[in-house]
């Protein structure tokens, strides 16, 4: 059956942590994870809710093959009305922390209300208990992570825990595990702080040993460690380069935004890439990357591991930095480089250790000081706003003060932690700001490949790749080539990517698989796993499934048609080179009919005729 069948709902204001049955009628139509929890949390919390409040709930989800030998089982996530988009919140992340969980015998966690004072949940199999969270909280989840480790002395225990970013309001905190692994997203550390819950710390004996057919699975996982083995992306470019084996592709291809999305190639790239993360410094003779890493059950080991040269200006006088931690990848290297200009390895590996030393989004805060680095151009912003700080585009010295500064709260830091949108807003330019439903953009530019504009324009998190990855379709040529310049059957591509994504989701495994798998992979392991049916046809509508129904969500929070749109910039200001200059992305072609695709009307609300279909009740 895969799952333990067990929620452990914590009421924070009360104080109390209670198990309840898990909803087996929802899973069989949401599988687990993301879809599941997902309908757990809009069942019981007001659209309109100020995700701040203690209304607003948050839960932490495993899927059903979260803590099985499934390549990839050990993701989990955490799900909430975002504070940063007003969308509901889906953020995912690797490491360990969710298969402890399931192996303490839960499938999620739902936190609600809000405790009268610091806390962090202690769960040991079927013993949770909230303990006083006072030695820990203003503390940065590094530290808090080394202090919670010294009061237990166990070193098996997993944690997952929010920094001083979060603490201080910053709406694109993310919840750090493992040290460097996140739910890093749409703001759902913000949120995990709100409520005064600074950690969770969890410790599971029990294993995962309820799969329905266990020979059949194992037969299954088999097969499909084979083709991610045998795959070029899985096998070979994943674990060499990590995500940061796009970094020259897409450079290559004209769709690296560059400087707030002003440009879309930066000259820079190669010194920030994945290649360069190999090369040898010239002080020390050492390389930046020490060794790849990978996540529980995981087969591809994309993770990098990553020091900074001692010497470097960040770290000459810390010492704390100088050992080795959780190293640049693609999304995290072009925000926090090519979109504000900055080509220094080691300034944007520090700034990427501030990152999850302090919990914060590295694609939303190397997005929004581009935003501030052009308000400061085009002379918005004055050296009096930003205390001193010269933002200058390409400035590694302004990037790494300025994620000092975020990580703390600090000074201009604090704009910063408004994210771009609300940033570019208080100063009155708010088309500089490069979002869809107030989230950042990740890496790919939407006038070079134009599937991923209108993946932007809907996704029901505000703007994300990896809610349908078409870059692996129109620049990868997965699992069919399409041609990236045009839009005839981006909609349907785009639909199609959502929907499986949304199955990969919530089963509990990671979507890099998807570069190597199909769900023709994955079916075969959910079947054997779960019980009930699990045919394709059954997967492929409940991905339909979760898909609408977050969007309902989305339409009852007050969002509407008119926020399935992209930054001007991106519909009016053509690329300035390569293969797609003179191209704007042309949304209004492709967006109708993926409307009509979706089953929704032109005000892009499902219809009756959809939502029985899909049984949304």
């Amino acid at each position: 059956m895969a799952w333990t069948r067990k929620v452990l709902r914590v009421n924070l204001t009360e104080g109390t942590c209670k198990p309840e049955p898990l909803n087996m009628e929802w899973a069989t139509l949401y599988l687990g994870q993301r879809g599941l929890a997902s309908k757990y949390l809009i069942s019981e919390i007001d659209p309109k809710i100020n995700a701040l409040s203690p209304e607003n709930k948050l839960i932490m989800t495993t899927g059903p093959l979260t803590g099985t030998p499934a390549s990839t089982g050990g993701r989990y996530s955490v799900v909430t009305k975002s504070p940063l988009t007003g969308t509901i919140a889906c953020s995912n992340s690797g490491g360990f922390i969710g298969a402890e969980i399931k192996m303490a015998g839960w499938d999620m966690i739902i936190f609600e209300g809000k405790s009268p004072k610091p806390v962090y949940l202690f769960l040991e199999n079927d013993k949770p208990e909230l303990r006083d969270a006072s030695f820990i909280w203003g503390q940065s989840a590094w530290e808090a992570d080394k202090l919670i480790r010294q009061k237990h002395q166990d070193p098996l225990i997993r944690i997952a825990t929010v920094g001083r970013s979060a603490e201080q309001g910053c709406l694109f905190a993310g919840v750090i595990n493992d040290l460097h692994r996140a739910a890093g997203r749409s703001g759902v550390g913000t949120v995990m702080a709100s409520k005064n819950l600074k950690a969770v710390v969890v410790r599971g004996t029990k294993g995962v040993a309820n799969i329905k057919d266990p020979k059949a699975f194992m037969e299954a996982v088999r097969k499909g460690k084979e083709v991610l083995h045998n795959n070029a992306v899985t096998g070979q470019g994943l674990p060499q380069y990590g995500t940061q084996v796009l970094m020259n592709v897409i450079n290559e291809v004209g769709a690296m935004p560059t400087r707030n999305w002003r440009e879309v190639h930066f000259e820079g790239a190669h010194k920030i890439s994945g290649e360069a993360m190999h090369e040898p410094r010239a002080s020390d003779n050492k390389p930046n990357l020490v060794t790849n890493a990978a996540c529980f059950s995981c087969t591809i080991a994309c993770g990098r591991i990553s020091t900074i040269d001692k010497e470097h200006y960040t770290i000459v006088n810390k010492p704390q930095y100088w050992g080795a931690s959780g190293g640049l990848e693609y999304e995290a290297a072009w925000a926090l480089g090519s979109d504000t200009g900055v080509d220094d390895l080691d300034a944007l590996t520090y700034a990427n250790f501030l990152c999850n030393e302090d919990g914060m989004d590295p694609i939303s805060f190397g997005a929004t000081v581009a935003a501030a680095m052009e308000l400061y151009q085009e002379g918005v912003l004055t050296t009096e706003q930003t205390g001193g700080l010269e933002l200058k585009f390409g400035s590694a010295e302004a990037l790494t003060t300025l994620a000092e500064l975020t990580a703390k709260g600090e000074g201009f830091g604090k704009d910063i932690g408004l994210g771009s949108k609300r940033l570019c807003e208080k100063y009155g330019r708010p088309e500089l700001s490069m979002t869809v439903k107030g989230q950042e953009f990740p890496a790919y530019d939407a006038r070079g490949i134009q599937g991923i504009g209108l993946a932007y324009a809907t996704s029901n998190r505000g703007a994300c790749h990896l809610r349908g990855y078409t870059i692996a379709s129109e620049v990868m040529g997965i699992p069919v080539k399409t041609d990236p310049l045009h839009t005839e059957g981006k909609a349907g591509l785009v639909k199609a990517f959502q929907d499986a994504t949304a199955v990969v989701d919530s089963a509990g495994i990671c979507v890099f698989t998807t570069f190597a798998w199909s769900l023709e992979d994955i079916q075969p392991q959910i079947a054997a796993a779960c019980e009930g049916d699990w045919s394709m046809e059954k997967l492929v509508t409940m991905g339909e499934r979760v898909w609408n129904m977050e969007r309902e969500f989305n339409l009852a929070a007050g969002l509407s048609a008119k926020d399935d749109t992209l930054p001007p910039r991106l519909l009016k200001e053509p690329a300035n080179t390569g293969p797609a200059q003179g191209r704007v992305n042309e949304l209004d072609k492709m967006l109708p009919e993926y409307y009509q695709l979706r089953g929704w009307n032109a005000e892009g609300v499902p219809t009756s005729e959809t939502r029985q279909r899909l049984s949304l009740g």
